[in-house]
């Protein structure tokens, strides 16, 4: 039944769309030592005051997690001492500095299934299966996302890897067809004067603002895609905002069929949009062409940095809930490659910015 209302969304004007919203009601934060509980609350507690709906966010705490690399790899072990933070390149006072290897994890993983990803959606299925097999823990948990003419939830809030492995082996390759039906679910024309295809940053916002804005904790979104994006409500730059005012880290593994392009008689180029949205949230981009070896490759990338991550925690010297974005540097060394995201909104609201 949520499959069908996430997909329900994009049947709708934008307006409609965040009418809509309250029906994929976020998690409540997790109890410590355990997997996050389900709100059972009307959505109508939910909403917040005008600007703020969209932000977990209270100026008195800002979270950032992170991960720190050199020529021989990942560090750990790092102290305190040994890293300095700055927020608008005024050096912050660290709260708490810990190596987070063992708390829990909430993945969403977005799976691009339109019509050019149709030679390499095994691939991604079997290699996401591989990866949310071997990286979730009993306290972590998953959800699954597929994207074409529609943005579908095909496997919600889940730590059971068999069933988000059986949920991606039934994702399909979805280009809507020219016959009569309803527009977004496989049946009927799309209007002209907004051409729908590959609702990439559709997808990248419901995941972050409907799915995970409420989450506690760390939180990523991986999406194996071409990095195309055709008829989106969303712009790269709403999709991005959204993402860091949940503190998503987004990975993105570039995988694309060459011949699909080539029979097209269009140039595969990848995406800066997301090499854009990767670093402004302090994932990246791997690019793994379509090679089934390097998109194994490229899942142990991700689960190696997600379990070598760390927390700073502080108190912002600037307490004014300005609502204006606010920038993060971190420097562990001269030596030392910081990977994190770029900064957040300063918008007061009821919990610590997660």
């Amino acid at each position: 039944m949520r499959a069908a209302n996430l997909r329900l969304l994009y049947l709708f004007p934008l307006s409609a769309v965040l009418a809509f919203t309250p029906v994929l009601r976020a998690q409540e934060a997790p109890e410590p030592g355990g997997p996050p509980p389900r709100s059972n609350a009307p959505a109508a507690e939910q909403e917040r005051e005008p600007g703020t709906e969209t932000l977990k966010v209270n100026v008195n705490l800002v979270n950032v997690y992170f991960s720190v690399r050199d020529k021989s790899g990942f560090l750990t072990g790092l102290k305190k001492d040994d890293c300095a933070l700055f927020e608008d390149k005024q050096q912050q006072t660290l709260k708490n500095f810990t190596q987070e290897k063992n708390l829990p994890l909430t993945i969403g993983l977005l799976l691009d299934t339109s019509g050019s990803q149709t030679n390499v959606l095994p691939l991604e299925q079997d290699a996401g299966a591989r990866f949310l097999k071997e990286v979730l823990r009993p306290k972590d948990e998953a959800f699954l996302i597929s994207f074409d003419v529609n943005v579908d939830l095909l496997a919600d809030y889940t730590s059971d890897a068999r069933e988000l492995k059986r949920s991606i082996d039934k994702a399909t390759i979805n280009t809507a067809s020219s016959s009569a039906g309803v527009p977004g679910i496989g049946g009927g024309p799309f209007p002209t004067s907004h051409p729908r295809g590959t609702l990439l940053y559709d997808a990248v916002y419901l995941a972050a603002h409907d799915k995970l804005r409420q989450e506690a904790g760390r939180k990523v979104i991986i999406i194996l895609t071409d990095g195309g994006d055709q008829g989106s409500q969303e712009t790269i730059k709403t999709a991005i905002e959204a993402a860091q005012k949940a503190n998503v880290i987004a990975y993105v593994i570039l995988i694309a069929d060459r011949g699909f392009y080539a029979s097209a008689g269009a140039i595969y180029t990848g995406s800066s949009q997301m090499d854009q949205l990767a670093k402004e949230t302090g994932g990246r981009v791997i690019n793994v062409g379509n090679n089934g070896r390097k998109l194994e490759e490229a899942f142990d990338q991700i689960q190696d940095e997600l379990r070598t991550q760390y927390l700073a925690s502080y108190t912002p010297k600037n307490r004014e809930p300005d609502g204006k974005f606010r920038k993060i540097d971190i420097d562990c060394g001269k030596d030392a490659k910081v990977q994190a995201r770029k900064g957040y909104y300063a918008i007061s609201g009821d919990n610590d910015q997660e």
